[in-house]
């Protein structure tokens, strides 16, 4: 399973991508906004930083219109991959866009239907939002497990990219499930390396080797 960063903060996307396990970046204008940085200037060295996709996501509602913002956010990076709402208007913007061959996201998934539908719209990555459909009392991961379902029974090319990852357990269940990719804040991809019985045995080893008196370095 890819990971992709969620995030629009440099800092924290380059302290990741130093250990070499980005795969990508997903921001959306609630991201950008918590920047506190221009759009194009904050998306440009996040694509220059990571060598994977990066998600830049359009505002238009209508269909020409994310076309047009679709292109121009294309323009920044080569890596860009646009973002698209799943609507119909995005579903229209997203066959276009790819038609031209462009990269595409469509994002705010939370139904298998609207993944048919993204699928057969050509996209790149369909985005079903899991802690979402969680806070609701519905099992964002059985979404993911309906929509791998479906995409392998009509061996579709889109790839599933599970968001609104909220724990590290939800990182766990999606690569169960099968999903292609998995977007998440990072401190949730940071505590994935951690664990109680690590922490006590790496404490033990450290005191016993003290004892011993001896250096490696």
């Amino acid at each position: 399973m890819k990971f992709f960063v969620d995030s629009a903060d440099v800092d924290a996307i380059a302290e990741l991508n130093d250990i070499g396990i980005v795969d990508g970046v997903t921001t959306n204008p609630s991201l950008i906004l918590k920047s506190g940085r221009d759009i194009t200037e904050v998306t440009r060295e996040i694509c220059e930083m990571v060598d994977g996709p990066v998600s830049a996501e359009v505002v238009a509602l209508e269909a020409d219109a994310m076309i047009a913002e679709g292109r121009k956010l294309a323009a920044i990076a080569e890596n860009i991959c646009i973002k698209l709402p799943m609507t119909l208007d995005g579903l229209k913007a997203c066959k276009a866009l790819t038609g031209e061959g462009y990269k595409t996201n469509v994002t705010l998934c939370f139904s298998a239907n609207q993944a048919l539908l993204a699928a057969k719209a050509g996209a790149t990555y369909i985005s079903p939002f899991i802690g979402r459909l969680d806070d609701l009392n519905i099992d964002g991961m059985e979404l993911i497990g309906d929509i791998r379902t479906i995409y392998d029974n009509y061996d579709f090319d889109t790839q599933i990219l599970a968001a609104s990852i909220r724990s590290a357990n939800h990182m766990k269940e999606a690569a169960l499930i099968g999903a292609d990719v998995a977007t998440a804040p990072p401190g949730v991809i940071k505590a994935m390396a951690g664990h109680v019985l690590t922490d006590k045995g790496l404490e033990a080893f450290l005191k016993d080797w003290e004892k011993t008196g001896q250096k490696i370095l």
